[in-house]
């Protein structure tokens, strides 16, 4: 699966860009974030990538962070949400804005997305909002990079954030990314 692209852009038709890479376009859906960076043609970006592959659909939806890709992923796990729906979500909101509406249990939020009714705006509030609050957590602590390097060695959120705020709160975290990722590995492997 593509998970990152960068390239020029070519062209921009909301809420598409076309992206050349090395001489291949990608047909990217966009995120509000995305969009409103690619404001000029011939602008070199780098997003991060959902590829979603149907029987007769191979489609791109693209970030700027790392971080809005795992909470589009989110997202597709409540049933009945579909990557068109979960990017318009992000064309009302960025990803604090997503987060505190979980959070906070917004329903009117996500309704004004077009084909989101009520029932699945409930259903998203319901499903997410345990994991979206450990995630805004560990997210507002600035510890993204690291969060994404210790889940790529199979950690979920729930163990990284219990690690971390342990880790904390002995006051003994590094600050230098390969320090604290020995740190917390050494933490969780106990």
């Amino acid at each position: 699966m593509i998970g990152l692209l960068r390239g020029t852009i070519i062209h921009r038709f909301d809420p598409n860009i076309i992206i050349d890479v090395n001489g291949v376009g990608y047909k990217v859906f966009a995120s509000h974030g995305v969009l409103s960076q690619s404001t000029t043609p011939e602008q070199i970006i780098t997003i991060y990538t959902y590829t979603h592959v149907r029987e007769d659909t191979l489609e791109l939806f693209g970030f700027l962070t790392h971080p809005d890709l795992l909470l589009f992923e989110q997202l597709l796990s409540v049933s009945g949400i579909g990557p068109k729906t979960a990017i318009a979500v992000f064309s009302i909101g960025d990803r604090d804005a997503i987060l505190n509406a979980i959070s906070s249990g917004n329903i009117t939020f996500f309704t004004t997305v077009p084909r989101l009714g009520t029932k699945n705006a409930q259903k998203i509030i319901i499903e997410l909002k345990g994991k979206v609050d450990l995630t805004s957590s560990v997210m507002n602590n600035s510890n993204s990079e690291l969060i994404v390097a210790l889940q790529s060695f199979g950690f979920s959120m729930k163990e990284i954030q219990h690690a971390l705020s342990s880790i904390e709160q002995s006051a003994q975290m590094p600050q230098d990314m390969p320090s604290q990722i020995k740190l917390v590995l050494k933490y969780l492997g106990k």
